[in-house]
Parts: C-alpha cells; sequence; structure tokens
C-alpha cells in the first residue's frame, strides 16, 4: 500500500512540475509586412523549450509592444500606426489564451512603441510623437481616452535620428513611486513622480539625466534590488550604469559599449532585460551586428562581459527569458521567427535549441502565466 502511496504522490508531484514548467508567451507583431493576426499567444514549457500556438486576437492592427495586468487577466497593446496610431484593451484568458477586443482610443501622438500598466492607469509613449500619454482603466479593463499628455521639446546632434524628441520608454520604479522615460531624441532620462490616483497629473516631472550626446537612450532595467539601473543607448551601442536611489535620483556611474572590439557595421541596440535570479544582464543589437551580449551583473553593480552571440537571424527588437530561466527566446522582425536558444543558469550563457516559433515580424514578447 505505501509503494502505491508513493508511486501516486511521485505522479503528482512530477505533474505539479511540469505545470509550474508551462508558461504562455505573448508575441507583438507588425501588421504591415506580412500576413499576421496581430498577437499571439503560445505554450511553452519551460522544462523542453517546446512550445503550440493557443491562440491570437483578430485583425489587430501592428500591436508591436504588449502590457499584462498584474492579475493576468488583461493585455494592453500600443498600435503602432504613424498619425492612425492607438492603444488597445483586451480581456485575456490565460487557460485559452483567448484574447477578447474590449476598447481602442486614440494615442496622440504617432508611432506608440511602449506601454505599462497597474490597476488604475495605462501609460504610454509615444516615439514619433514625442510625448507621453496617460489612460485610466475602467472596471472591465477597458481603457479611457487620454487623460493627460506630457510633450518633451527639443532636439538632439544626430540631424537625421535626433530632430525631435523620441519618447522609447515608460518604466516603473520598484517601488511604483516614480515613472523612468527614456528620450532617444534628446539625450535623457526624464523621471516622473507618479501619482495614480489623480485624475489628469499621475505623472509630475521630478528632473532629467543627460546621458553621451548622440547616443540615443532607448530600453532600461532595473537590478534585481533596485539599487543599479542598466540603460542601453540605441544610436552607438553605449551601456550605461547608473545607481539608483529610492528618492527618484539616477547617477551615472558607469559606461561601456556593446559592440565587439573593431566593430564598423551599422548599430542598433534594442532590448535589455535581466535573468530572474538577477545575476545576468542582456542586450540585443540589430541593423548589421544581430548579436546579444552577455553580461554578468557583479555584487556592486558592475558589469562583466561573458559572451557575444549571433541571434541567428535579423532584426532582435525584442526578447524574453522564460520564468524559470532555462531559456531565451528572441523574436527577429525581418526574418520572421522566434529563435529560442537554451540559457545556462550558472553562467548565463546562451546555446541554440534548433527549435523556430515562425510567424510574421514578431516584435514584442512577453511571458505569463497559464
Amino acid at each position: 500500500m505505501k509503494k502505491i502511496y508513493l508511486v501516486l504522490f511521485s505522479a503528482l508531484s512530477l505533474t505539479a512540475v511540469k505545470a509550474q514548467n508551462k508558461f504562455n508567451l505573448l508575441v507583438g507583431t507588425y501588421t504591415n509586412t506580412c500576413q499576421s493576426n496581430g498577437i499571439y499567444v503560445y505554450e511553452f514549457d519551460a522544462s523542453s523549450g517546446d512550445f503550440k500556438l493557443k491562440n491570437s486576437s483578430e485583425n489587430v492592427i501592428s500591436p508591436s509592444y504588449l502590457s499584462v495586468s498584474a492579475d493576468n487577466k488583461f493585455v494592453y497593446a500600443v498600435n503602432e500606426n504613424g498619425s492612425q496610431s492607438a492603444v488597445s484593451s483586451f480581456g485575456y484568458d490565460s487557460a485559452s489564451g483567448k484574447l477578447k477586443f474590449l476598447n481602442s482610443n486614440d494615442a496622440l501622438g504617432a508611432d506608440p512603441c511602449h506601454l505599462i500598466n497597474d490597476d488604475k492607469n495605462v501609460i504610454v509613449a509615444n516615439y514619433s510623437g514625442g510625448n507621453i500619454v496617460v489612460f485610466k482603466k475602467k472596471a472591465d479593463g477597458s481603457i479611457t481616452e487620454v487623460q493627460q499628455l506630457i510633450q518633451h521639446e527639443g532636439k538632439g546632434p544626430n540631424a537625421a535620428r535626433q530632430e525631435k524628441a523620441h519618447v522609447h520608454m515608460v518604466v516603473f520604479s520598484p517601488d511604483k513611486k516614480f515613472v523612468l522615460s527614456n528620450d532617444l531624441g534628446l539625450d535623457k532620462v526624464f523621471i516622473y513622480k507618479y501619482n495614480p490616483d489623480s485624475k489628469n497629473e499621475m505623472l509630475t516631472l521630478k528632473g532629467t539625466v543627460d546621458v553621451k550626446p548622440a547616443s540615443g537612450p532607448r530600453h532600461l532595467t532595473f537590478s534585481k534590488d533596485g539599487k543599479f539601473v542598466y540603460l542601453v543607448q540605441e544610436l552607438d551601442g553605449t551601456l550605461t550604469t547608473f545607481s539608483y536611489d529610492k528618492t527618484g535620483n539616477l547617477k551615472v556611474i558607469a559606461e561601456t559599449s556593446i559592440l565587439p572590439k573593431g566593430f564598423k557595421g551599422g548599430t542598433g541596440a534594442a532590448a535589455i532585460k535581466i535573468s530572474p535570479d538577477g545575476k545576468f544582464l542582456y542586450v540585443s543589437d540589430r541593423v548589421d551586428a544581430n548579436a546579444i551580449s552577455v553580461y554578468k551583473i557583479l555584487k556592486d553593480g558592475k558589469i562583466e562581459l561573458v559572451e557575444q552571440q549571433s541571434t541567428l537571424g535579423k532584426g532582435p527588437r525584442d526578447f524574453a527569458i522564460d520564468p524559470t530561466g532555462n531559456y531565451l527566446l528572441v523574436g527577429h522582425q525581418y526574418t520572421n521567427d522566434i529563435v529560442i536558444f537554451k540559457r545556462n543558469i550558472a553562467t548565463g550563457k546562451i546555446e541554440d535549441t534548433g527549435k523556430r516559433i515562425e510567424l510574421c515580424s514578431p516584435v514584442g514578447l512577453v511571458f505569463t502565466k497559464i
């Protein structure tokens, strides 16, 4: 009898482990270059690297970047479509992967490229519009019209890319007291105090931090302990480390380049992410490099290069590390696939599994619970 119980217990334990290793992968795409339904939902097995398509949206225009609500019930997407750009909300059933369109409102700025949400607001960065907009959430998860618009003004030294403000990201500080925003056109990081309950002044400017002229700040991420910020600059491949304190102050403490020594081609640094254990930093670079740089994060917040690997495709605009840290998935905008890399949790290094998810122009990847 004991043996039967042990076998049953082992089987149940194994089932539980397998279940914990399964997640949904949501992928946002561009829909103007090839056939795409918009948002795709895959079940991903983080113990094997296997995947299967569960569902997709229908007729959603270029949902290039996605943000999932904390309760896993709603998905928010930018609709990157020039002067006709919008922001959309969806009900999300994680078990089936089904997305139910709720509503959409004008972004009030061209080409939204990033967004975040909490239980009160959806905050969006409009790249070509050079502004930040804030939508309120309704009880059913849908969004109001824009309740606050903050316009950035100015230009940078790169006449072709910095002719005006280009807001590229908005991100909450770990304690949600501040929202940081990178402006590629102005070579600045803006720090806003966050007032979630305000009706139309959710963001109030605390200050700005200048970065290297003509570097073009794109994306940043916080260290796991919240004491450091790592910023990648799109135009010249600079990677900047800041110290960060709970009063919202950023201070530059180090700079390096993600470009290999002697590299002469075009660069377009893209995404920056930290492994779930907080020990490794990953940065992708597009245009000619098409590579991922891997860094070890030291105790003092400094970083040490581990390796640089080809992403095995063209245009690695975004990538995601599954919640277990076992796999790193890279979405290629131009070769229309997601390359699945196995990740060594001890060394941080990545290795091609040979597995590919084929789909049109993947440009935003996010994992959720099932």
